[in-house]
């Protein structure tokens, strides 16, 4: 077994590490405050490599392995938080459009995506269904060489801000799993509207509901086989919720390094608070598990780099990793004392947004559900 990164992935942490230290964490809050979503910094981060990890060469990006792209998301969280969307985002959005789109989607969209001009999100969340992706009420319906379009998606991150979204919608209505089909379609379509929601947290991501009315899209802008979207496309999701769960680490290991330091610095009583068991134990007990969890997250990404099974893994990944994080961040808050409760540091900021990764691309309960599945066998998923 051999635990090391390569020699190439240690010097991008180094750069990336450097780059969210001076570029990206003094402006975290900046953009939670004002509401405006730096797509400037997708720009810089496109010159960086880091929105065309897992886009191929022929298309402008780099092709990197899965290992890299989750060192990319977890140093880039560390800085900025909601600035990883960018390498989660396009990692998945890469692998589905490279392996399903037509190709004249895949030419008119990979390159900009990759060089961070071009902001792609995806549409699967419905008011009336969340993680259960089968029961779709959105209907796309053929007519043709075209298809129309109907319905309304909600809790779409980047929903504001967007110049396409995949959409998953039903092509076959009583078909279950076996009737959704995804399509690519540019924000400029008519039809499409996005009503912009207020959320805790993950402000910058402009996170929104999109209505489609009657909206028609080519035939060539069906991403992947009719009806076949959901077995097709979804195995992407393993890839992202590996990569969700390390760019909670990152925020919540910056927000250690963080406390330490304070720790460190603060006394009480003639000693520096990190003297005091009740101050440390707390610390140490959460940079272990998050050591872990950091880990078993590379294992996962190892893992489909071989193109081995790692669904289960995934799952253990979505459901554990942002808990745990959340959880970290609130003691960090807590061993600040009150002015940890204060917006001057971005502890807060942080807890905010690590909380809408718990609930992003499948709840903890529906991960339970999958590692069930998947260890216990299909018989026995729970329901």
């Amino acid at each position: 077994m051999d635990f090391r990164f390569t020699e190439e992935q240690e010097q991008l942490r180094a750069v990336l590490c450097e780059f969210a230290r001076r570029e990206l964490l003094p402006h975290y809050a900046e953009w939670d405050r004002t509401g405006a979503f730096p797509r400037h910094l997708w720009r810089e981060m496109g010159r960086l490599g880091l929105t065309g990890l897992r886009v191929s060469p022929q298309y402008g990006g780099s092709g990197a392995d899965c290992v890299t792209t989750g060192i990319a998301a977890e140093e880039i969280a560390r800085g900025d938080f909601n600035a990883a969307y960018a390498v989660m985002l396009n990692a998945l959005l890469a692998e589905v459009l490279e392996a399903h789109a037509s190709d004249a989607v895949r030419r008119e969209w990979l390159a900009p995506m990759a060089s961070g001009e071009r902001l792609v999100a995806i549409a699967i969340t419905e008011p009336g269904a969340g993680s259960d992706v089968a029961n779709l009420a959105a209907r796309a319906v053929r007519d043709g060489d075209r298809y129309i379009i109907t319905g309304e998606k909600s809790g779409i991150s980047l929903a504001s801000v967007a110049d396409a979204f995949v959409v998953f919608a039903k092509t076959q209505a009583d078909a279950g799993a076996r009737g959704v089909s995804a399509f690519l379609v540019p924000r400029e379509t008519p039809g499409v509207e996005v009503h912009r929601y207020k959320d805790m947290g993950n402000v910058a991501i402009g996170r929104g509901s999109v209505f489609f009315d009657h909206v028609e899209v080519a035939t060539d802008y069906r991403i992947g086989e009719e009806n076949r979207a959901f077995y097709q496309l979804m195995k992407g999701f393993d890839l992202s919720r590996v990569l969700i769960c390390l760019q909670c680490l990152g925020a919540a290991m910056q927000s250690l390094d963080e406390t330490a330091e304070h720790v460190k610095r603060r006394h009480a009583f003639g000693r520096p608070l990190a003297q005091f068991q009740g101050v440390a134990f707390p610390l140490v007990e959460y940079y272990t598990k998050l050591e872990m969890i950091r880990w078993f997250s590379y294992r996962a990404l190892w893992l489909r780099d071989r193109g081995l099974p790692h669904t289960k893994e995934a799952s253990m990944c979505k459901w554990l990793g942002p808990q745990v994080a959340a959880q970290a961040i609130h003691e960090s808050i807590l061993l600040h004392g009150h002015y940890g409760y204060t917006k001057d540091l971005p502890l807060e900021q942080r807890l905010r947004d690590v909380i809408g990764l718990e609930i992003g691309d499948g709840t903890a309960q529906t991960q339970k559900i999958v590692i069930a599945r998947e260890w216990l066998g299909k018989p026995y998923k729970p329901r």
